[in-house]
This record gives C-alpha cells, structure tokens and sequence, in this order.
C-alpha cells in the first residue's frame, strides 16, 4: 500500500471514527482499531490511535468536577487497568499478531451483540470484593494485547451507578490512563516508531473534524438508530477479522 494511500485511509478512518464519537459520545478507538487492523495490521493500528484517542479523552476527564472522587473510589481499579497493559503488551510483541486480532475481533463482535441485545454486561461484571482490581487487570491485559479497553473496563464502570456526569469522567480518566500506559508499553518494546508517532499526532487533526461534524449530526439524527447501525458495521467488521485470523 503506497504512502499517499496509507494517509488518506488513516485520514479517513478518524474522520469517520470522530464522526462517531460525535454523535454518541465514545466508539472512537474501537471504530479506529477495526478499520486500521483489518487493514494495516493490529500494532500499527494500535499505535496510531494512541493521540487521537489521548488528546479527545483529556478534556473527558479533566472536565465534570469529580476527578478528586474518581481517583479516591477507583484507584484500584484504574491502577490494575495501568500496571497489566505492561504485561499484555509484552505479550502482543511475543504471539502472533493475528492471533491477537482475532481476540480483537472476537471483543469486538461481544461489544456490538452486547449492545444490539442489551445483554446487560454491567450487572456480569459489577459486584464482589475484588471487582475492582480483577476487572482492572482484565481492562489493562486486553488494552495492551488489542488496543481495546472497553471490555470490561466501562461495563464495570457503568455497574456502579455512578451519575451520568461522573460515568462521563470516569470513562476518560480510564482511556486516558490506560492509553498512556498503551503508548510507553509499545515504546518500551520497540513497538512504536517515529513515523507512526508522527502519523498518530496527524491523525488528530481529522479525529477533531469529525467529532466536530458529530455532534453538528446529533441534533439531526436519531441516535438510536445511528447506534444500532453503529454497532452493525462494528459487528461486521469484528466478524472479518475473526475469520481472517482463523484463515490465516
């Protein structure tokens, strides 16, 4: 794949992946991470989502008044999550890449039959002594292994009735945090170059536009059917990366 393409693919797929975000709140890095891996390949996927998704987060968690209680009720949680994307990134730089897109594929295709069923994974997740740290350590294998740190790092955070402005929070706090981690773990493994640094931070540039261009859109769709087709496409595309890694 010639460079200029490769620019306007990355271009495009934030456009779009901010679109989303826009329009629903979040979905960003998981709609970045199933267009780039199907394309790119999973570690350059999951390097070039890392300043987009740092810098549209940083205001999500700095912005709502809570940050002092979200880091007193959830530091074990948010701790766990930062600590094990070390271990699940030296796992993504010692198994086969395709395997680990297949887990990508398989988390993705659980998060869209989650969402299209209401399969209720707060209440799975949520609950118990240890719940806190057993699902941050989940979140934080499975950010570094796949990029992803949705599942179950924001069922478990939607588990505790937090108000909806401190969910908010709460969930940019943990990409934040995890994402930071995700970025010194693949550089610390020699996983991140210059040029996708460089590629990354351009890349925010269309993630800002289309988040811009989403929220325009949210007064003018119904954003239960943008969700439902949202999580259509994602299921769609999780399912093509399961089967390609299967095949080979």
């Amino acid at each position: 794949m010639g460079e200029p393409l490769i620019l306007l693919l990355v271009a495009a797929t934030f456009l779009v992946a901010g679109g989303v975000k826009g329009i629903i709140g979040m979905g960003m890095p998981t709609v970045s991470l199933a267009l780039l891996a199907a394309t790119l390949g999973l570690q350059p996927a999951m390097a070039l989502l890392l300043a987009p998704t740092l810098i549209t987060n940083v205001w999500q968690a700095l912005v709502g008044g809570y940050l002092g209680r979200i880091v007193r009720q959830l530091w074990p949680f948010l701790l766990a999550s930062v600590v094990t994307v070390w271990l699940g990134v030296s796992i993504l730089a010692r198994v086969e890449v395709r395997w680990l897109s297949g887990l990508l594929g398989v988390l993705i295709v659980f998060y869209a039959l989650a969402g299209l069923c209401n399969l209720g994974l707060a209440r799975l997740v949520g609950g118990g002594r240890h719940a806190a740290p057993v699902n941050g350590a989940l979140t934080g294998l499975l950010t570094g292994m796949t990029g992803s740190s949705v599942f179950p790092g924001v069922a478990y955070l939607q588990s505790l009735g937090l108000p909806r402005e401190m969910l908010i929070q709460a969930m940019g706090v943990l990409f934040v945090a995890t994402t930071l981690a995700l970025g010194l773990a693949l550089g610390g493994q020699r996983l991140l170059s210059i040029e996708l640094g460089l590629l990354s931070l351009a890349a925010v540039v269309p993630a800002l536009v289309g988040m811009r261009l989403g929220q325009w859109l949210r007064g003018r769709l119904s954003e239960a059917t943008f969700r439902r087709a949202f999580l259509s496409g994602l299921l769609a595309m999780g399912s093509y990366l399961l089967v390609r890694a299967l095949a080979g």
